[in-house]
């Protein structure tokens, strides 16, 4: 079981609770039919997931079989072969359009088919291309969140769009600085040929500072001026979270995936935990006590 769960690269899951962004930060998470469409989008986005990250494993085999840290997945190693991969990929996708078909709109798909088509087209040759392959990593965020914000047709500001964006380009770029890092530009990874330490580092923190200032002005905007006052207070929150993010990849022992980190730091959780309570208490705290009340 455990090298199944593997294969579908369950602890990734994690990224796909950017479909909840729209929701939460509009205050309307204790919409009832909203919540349940976010909560199916999040599994059909995660079925959806699991099949392409198995397709990039059959496509890579021999190179992660090579790799020192990549040679332990299922299929590079053989405990899963291709064929039974191959099976359980097709099997996630007919699962995902069968739950779709619950929150079907035509933009939703399109995003739905965006995001198979540029993750195919990374596994098959984009992303050796510098800048390319994490242009697609940012891509895939982002379409979360605005798939997130279709299938509950909530609008989301255009600050929080371009944190998500730049956020998502300074991970992106902390995971090539430190696979260069650690493993040299060998054939285990052509696109890191492309790229120096130097750019990487440059790039990374200027994607931190802007991530920084868009979340910033966001927290300045709001049409409720006591919400917006006390969305401030977050602000410095986020600033420590990303710095102790910063600290982590800065560490010699981390490959700087971002899932790896979170899930290997305890403190890095608790400060995550602490900022979403401190959220929701601020968008939700007049709702909770009134249904309390009832």
């Amino acid at each position: 079981m455990k090298d199944y769960l593997k294969l579908l690269r369950v602890k990734h899951y994690i990224k796909n609770t950017l479909i909840f962004a729209a929701l939460l930060f509009s205050g309307q998470l204790l919409v009832t039919d909203k919540l349940v469409d976010c909560s199916i989008g999040f599994v059909v986005f995660s079925l959806v997931s699991s099949s392409i990250y198995i397709v990039n494993d059959i496509k890579d085999k021999e190179k992660d079989h090579l790799h020192p840290l990549k040679n332990s997945r299922p299929i590079a190693s053989g405990k899963i072969s291709v064929k039974k991969a191959s099976v359980i990929a097709v099997c996630c996708l007919v699962l995902a359009g069968l739950l779709f078909i619950l929150i079907f709109n035509v933009l939703s798909l399109i995003l739905l088919i965006t995001y198979i088509l540029i993750n195919i087209l990374y596994s098959f040759g984009l992303k050796n291309i510098p800048l390319i392959d994490v242009t697609i990593l940012v891509c895939g965020f982002l379409i979360r969140v605005i798939f997130g914000a279709v299938i509950t047709n909530i609008e989301i500001s255009n600050w929080l769009y371009l944190t998500v964006i730049a956020l998502s380009f300074f991970m992106s770029f902390g995971k090539r600085r430190n696979e260069l890092k650690k493993l040299g530009s060998n054939n285990t990874r052509e696109v890191l040929k492309g790229y120096t330490i130097g750019f990487l580092d440059k790039s990374m923190y200027m994607c931190l500072t802007m991530a920084n200032t868009f979340y910033s002005l966001w927290a300045l905007s709001s049409t409720d001026n006591s919400k917006t006052n006390l969305k401030i207070i977050t602000v410095p929150l986020v600033l420590l979270i990303t710095l102790k993010y910063c600290l982590d990849i800065e560490k010699e022992t981390s490959d700087g995936d971002p899932t790896e980190v979170l899930f290997h730091d305890k403190l890095l959780i608790i400060m995550g935990v602490i900022y979403a309570v401190v959220m929701i208490l601020i968008l939700y705290c007049d709702r909770l006590i009134s249904a309390v009340s009832l």
